[in-house]
């Protein structure tokens, strides 16, 4: 079964290189994308129940991700968002888990590190590949 997967990000070449990796490695299907925060947090207030990872970049054609991850503070337990940034501090980093975060991993070092969290935390069910 698929990992249901929302995408904020802005940056049309890391979307195009994103999507086929989340299907490849960790059985993901990208339900769609935002890349603002307005269309963001609009997509989540329609589909509250529509994912199971939420992925978030901070830096946004409009907004942040901080408004984003701060407006799916109220999710089912079994949803996590992580933040995918180019911009990972220690200080971004707590600002991040203090606003619900469950992981932040940094664009160009973690990406393995990235897809282990995405495999390792799956919803019930939902087998890792």
């Amino acid at each position: 079964m698929a990992l249901i997967t929302f995408l904020v990000e802005d940056n049309k070449t890391i979307r195009d290189n994103l999507v086929p990796a989340l299907e490849d490695l960790v059985n993901g299907r990208v339900v769609g994308f935002a890349e603002t925060e307005t269309e963001a947090l609009a997509w989540l207030a329609e589909h509250p129940d529509g994912w199971q990872l939420l992925i978030v970049d901070l830096f946004l054609k409009e907004g942040s991700g901080l408004g984003v991850l701060g407006g799916c503070r109220d999710r089912k337990p079994s949803q996590r968002v992580v933040v995918l940034s180019n911009y990972v501090t220690a200080d971004i980093r707590a600002r991040c888990t203090a606003l619900g975060a469950d992981a932040v991993f940094d664009k160009s070092r973690d990406l393995d590190a990235f897809i282990e969290y995405c495999n390792a935390n799956r919803p019930s069910g939902l087998a890792p590949l």
